[in-house]
């Protein structure tokens, strides 16, 4: 495996990765009340605690891609 199959790994997977993140912000933005009614079902939360699960969740999940995916792909680009 040479090095030009790993950028494109990196870079596919990072754009998948986003894909999902802007999936889940879209939903929060366009359907919370659906996901607020689904989590509803299994757990009792708040307002203002979904919106800080799902906000802290979305920028874990943001630092994960730019850790995992971002920086190997730039030092990749780099070599």
């Amino acid at each position: 495996m040479d090095l030009d199959f790993w950028r494109q790994f990196l870079l596919y997977s990072l754009l998948i990765n986003y894909g999902i993140l802007m999936l889940w912000f879209l939903l929060i933005v366009f359907a919370r009340n659906w996901v607020k009614r689904i989590h509803g079902q299994w757990f009792q939360l708040s307002d203002t605690t979904f919106d800080a699960i799902h906000y802290g969740g979305m920028a874990m999940y943001k630092i994960g891609i730019f850790l995992f995916y971002l920086v190997p792909f730039i030092t990749l680009c780099l070599i």
